[in-house]
């Protein structure tokens, strides 16, 4: 996923002056102006980091030196640095809780999306791992991004990205085969489509009329394994992937790998994130600019 830098500014801002409101009180009580500090940014569990590239974008934008130590996407032990920064120390500060957010959110999300493909991978099942739409307003970018650099899929960006024929688009066009066939005549050739079933013969039904995807949504591995089955007797799966989605977690991940699918989504990657812990510790006053 890459973005030009100055978007990435401009969204990074706009988070900053949320936090802001007038100003940092506190800061601008206690800490003169002109002093100027060194700080690490430091991992306290182990994880993977994402969110590296904006937490230097933001740094420099408001005149703080970053040098990152690891990359995004690196594993990292607890008690590792990084990142080290040194700028002005009423900058820093107030910039501190959404520098420390962002990186926090997205190592997270990162973290919690590599152990489900780490423990899936492990026992030699080859289905995808992907995240969902349920992302947080204004974070889809960030949260999507971190799955990537998790190892995961980030399905679905925007609603433009593909057609996804759901439940309540069929409850009101009438019927899935209708759904696809309208789908079809009206949409571009350069989009794929994917129905939600919400059963064995919605799933059938959905392969017959020409989808590419089905989404069986909510469905037991048990209920998956039969609707494989009954594509396969058809002669229908070849013609289509299959993704498993809903009530998914990494309990039961093995379960669903197991059923036949090609893709497993699920909203906790991103809708429930864990944030990794990550802190900013002033280490020294200095004048000196070298890092």
């Amino acid at each position: 996923m890459f973005l030009p830098r100055k978007i990435i500014e401009r969204k990074l801002h706009e988070f900053l002056k949320e936090d802001l409101g007038q100003g940092d009180i506190t800061t601008s009580i206690l800490i003169p102006e002109n002093i100027k500090v060194k700080a690490e940014i430091i991992a306290k569990e182990n994880g993977v980091v994402a969110g590296i590239e904006e937490a230097k974008i933001l740094l420099e934008s408001l005149g703080v030196k970053a040098k990152e130590l690891v990359k995004d996407g690196q594993k990292v032990s607890r008690g590792k640095t990084i990142m080290k920064i040194e700028g002005d120390a009423r900058t820093i500060l107030t910039a501190e809780r959404t520098l420390l957010n962002l990186l926090s959110r997205m190592s997270g999300i990162a973290t919690a999306t590599n152990k489900i493909i780490e423990k899936v991978k492990s026992t030699g099942y080859k289905v995808r791992i992907a995240c969902t739409r349920k992302t947080a307003p204004g974070l889809e970018y960030f949260d999507k991004k971190a799955v990537l650099l998790g190892g995961g899929d980030t399905h679905r960006l925007h609603l433009d990205d593909m057609i996804l024929i759901k439940d309540n688009h069929i409850a009101i066009i009438g019927d899935v085969k209708r759904a696809v066939k309208i789908a079809r005549e009206k949409a571009s050739f350069s989009k794929k489509i994917e129905v939600e079933a919400s059963s064995v013969d919605d799933a059938v039904e959905a392969a017959k009329a020409g989808a590419d995807i089905i989404m069986l949504d909510n469905f037991a591995p048990k209920d998956i394994k039969r609707t494989v089955q009954r594509l396969e007797k058809e002669k229908l799966r070849k013609r289509v992937l299959i993704e498993a989605s809903g009530r998914i977690n990494e309990r039961n991940i093995l379960e669903f790998a197991d059923s036949g699918v090609d893709i497993i989504s699920l909203g906790s990657l991103t809708h429930s994130v864990k944030a990794l812990d990550i802190s900013l510790e002033i280490t020294k006053l200095t004048t000196d600019s070298k890092m």
